[in-house]
This record gives C-alpha cells, structure tokens and sequence, in this order.
C-alpha cells in the first residue's frame, strides 16, 4: 500500500489461454446440465439412493463393530431405509386422499375465492379480460392433477422405488469395500480422500439433521393447524416436513396452502395466525437451531444455495429441489474441494470465518475512528494533544 492510501495488488502470473478455458468450461458445464436433465428420471432415483446409503453408512458400521457380519448388517441396513421409504409412501397417499376430499369439500369455496382474487386484480387495472376468462374456468379439481403430479415427481412413484431400492442394494454390497478402498487410495491421492470423507460426513450431518428437524416442524404445523381448524392439518404438516428440505424457497411453498385453507374457514383472523404460527414455528428451527446442528457442513453463501434451489429443480424435477445441497456439494467437491489449485474460491463460495474477522476488525477500527473524531473518550483522541495513541508493533493497520 502506497502512501496515497491505494491497495496495489499482486501482480498474477499471466495465462494467454484464461478467457477460453472460461470459455470451455461454461461450455461443458452447459452440456453436463442438459445431460443431465436427459437422463433425469434416472440420475435422480440414483443420487437418492447415494444419499441414503452415505446416511445410513454410520448405522452398518455400528452393527460390524458390535460382531454382525457384514451381509446382515448390509440386510439391516437396506430393510430400514425401506421401512422409512414405505412408511413416507404410505403417509404420502393418505395426504393425498384427504386433499382430494378437500378439494371436493371446498370447491365452491376455492372457486369463490379465486373470482374474488381476480376481481381484486381487475379493480387495479391488471388484464381484466385475461383474469375474469381464467376466473370463469377456474376448476379446482384440476389442483388435484397438478399435486398428484408434483407428489408424484418428488416419491417417484414404483419406478423410482424400483431404482432405488436396487441402488440400496448394490451400494450397501459395495459400501462395505469402501474404507479399505480409500485406506489404499490415500497414500497416492490424500486431498481426494479427504475431500470424498468430508463431503459424506457434511451430506449425512446436513439430511439427518434436516430430517430430524424437518419431523418437529411438520408435528408442530399439524398441531398448531389443529388448534386454529385449518383443514387438512396432516397434509400441511406433512408438505412442511417435506419442504423442509428446500433451503430458502421451502417455507414459502408450505405456508401457501394453509393460509388459503385457513382464509376459507376463518377469514384473516386465521390467515394471520397462520402466518405468525409458521414464522415463529419455521423461524426458531431453521433459523435458530437448523444452523447450530448443521455447523460448517453446509459453506454454502445464501446467494449459491437459493440459485442452486433453482438449477437443480429445473435440471431433474421437484426431487432436485430437495437434492439440491447435497448435489451442490458434489460439484463443489469435483471442482473446488478435490482441487489444490482452487482453494482461493473458497470465500467466495460460503467459507466466511476469515472474512467475518476481518470485517469485525474493520469494524472496531471504524468505531475507533468516529470515537476519535468526537474526541476526549477512551481510545480516542485526546483534546488536549490532538492525537491518537499509537499501535502496538503487533496490532495491524487500517486499511482505508
């Protein structure tokens, strides 16, 4: 740093060929995606049955310390994660019949409604011809197709259990190698190892957690529903737990739904109720709790895990949603965490524990500095001198 106060930075080693590996690089990431969203139907189920097994890898481990031989613990293993699959499954197609007879219930409702929103619409001036058309058509039982069919790419249905069941199979065979096999490959490739186990621990703490907490916040949805005579408390509590998996966008989805319901049967009265129930209840969890159970095993800045949200759902459908850390992460491991010459991106990606100190010792300087400017107040300058006390040989220097 000069004395004008200017930040000289480094002179980087030149690359005559930086703005075409760019280049290439968007170009490969642009095919990876659409071959990926080619073979959605089949990439999705895969990846899923991935994150199960590194979740569940803890449980076969436990079972082959305590003298289980590996093909029961490898059956136990398998039958409870299918045990969890059915089980959400079957609470899903419950859902989804109380949702038909609700639909069914409150059709003449949900209609009036809808004619009531479009006339609000109008009153403002937006496309009064286009609303008042959609208002006359409006069919409530069509939401029961649209929601079968989002339910039906987020469970997969009997084609994604098939693949996924089969996944579980074949990978919780082939998990019981992998310690040995990365025992071997560490000596040749330690920051692969490395970055391989951290990425499975990280995926494993962020679903477990998730889904722990993802459980109360659907049980108290369901109750609080319950309490204020929503209908179709269970499905709301149900779509709570599983947009709990949804980072950022999640909430929103799963609070839709009930204040509809809830403005159908008590006005905005239960509206607003709803809306403070769901931000207390969202907000202590994922806010407050979420964050200290996960720790560090989600770097990940808002900003990448809001688009990532987004990329994955368009990719591979609703299910990419929910995938979406855990895939973000995999490419991050591939591209960034595997890759010694890449660890300069780290902050810009979510890792902030340096930058935080650095914006608080920026921010203690500033402090001092207004203190100093108001003068005569300790560690400011004294209005008898006119200066300011000097720093220790240890204390760094301001930047401006």
């Amino acid at each position: 740093m000069g004395d004008s106060g200017v930040v000289v930075s480094p002179v980087e080693p030149p690359n005559a060929h930086r703005n075409a590996f760019i280049l290439i690089g968007l170009g490969g990431a642009t095919i990876a995606a659409f071959g990926l969203a080619a073979i959605a139907g089949v990439f999705a189920p895969f990846f899923l049955g991935v994150v199960l097994t590194i979740c569940v890898h803890p449980l076969r481990v436990w079972l082959e310390k305590r003298g289980v031989p590996r093909g029961i613990a490898t059956a136990a293993v398998i039958i409870a994660v299918l045990a969890l699959l059915l089980a959400l499954g079957y609470a899903l197609l419950v859902a989804f019949g109380q949702f038909g007879a609700l639909l069914h219930e409150f059709s003449a409702e949900i209609a009036a409604f809808g004619q009531d929103v479009a006339a609000w619409l109008s009153s403002i001036g937006i496309g009064a011809d286009e609303i008042d058309d959609a208002a006359a058509n409006f069919d409530p039982a069509a939401l029961l197709g649209f929601f079968g069919g989002l339910i039906g790419g987020i469970t997969g249905v009997f084609s994604l259990l098939v693949i996924v069941f089969t996944m579980l199979l074949l990978m919780g065979m082939d998990a019981a190698f992998v310690p040995t096999l990365l025992r071997q490959l560490y000596p040749a490739r330690p920051l692969v190892v490395a970055s391989l186990v951290t990425y499975g621990s990280n995926v494993r703490r962020y679903m477990v957690a998730t889904a722990g907490l993802g459980v109360a916040q659907g049980v108290l949805n369901w109750i609080a529903l319950i309490i204020l005579g929503v209908p179709g408390a269970f499905i709301w509590g149900l779509l709570a737990f599983i947009c709990s998996f949804i980072p950022n966008v999640g909430y929103f989805i799963a609070l839709i739904p009930p204040i509809v319901f809830g403005a159908l049967v008590g006005g905005w009265p239960t509206v607003i109720a709803v809306i403070i129930v769901y931000a207390v209840i969202n907000g202590v969890i994922q806010s407050v709790i979420q964050p200290r159970v996960i720790g560090k095993a989600v770097n990940l800045s808002q900003t990448i895990t809001f688009f990532s949200v987004l990329f994955w759902a368009v990719v591979i459908g609703p299910i990419g949603a929910i995938l979406a850390i855990p895939l973000t992460l995999l490419v991050r491991l591939i591209l960034v965490d595997s890759n010694p010459a890449m660890g300069w991106i780290r902050p810009m990606l979510g890792e902030l524990d340096e930058a935080k100190a650095v914006m608080a010792q920026f921010d203690a300087e500033a402090k001092a500095e207004r203190i100093a400017r108001k003068g005569g107040k300790p560690g400011g300058v004294s209005e008898a001198s006119g200066k300011a006390p000097p720093l220790s040989s240890d204390e760094p220097s301001p930047v401006p």
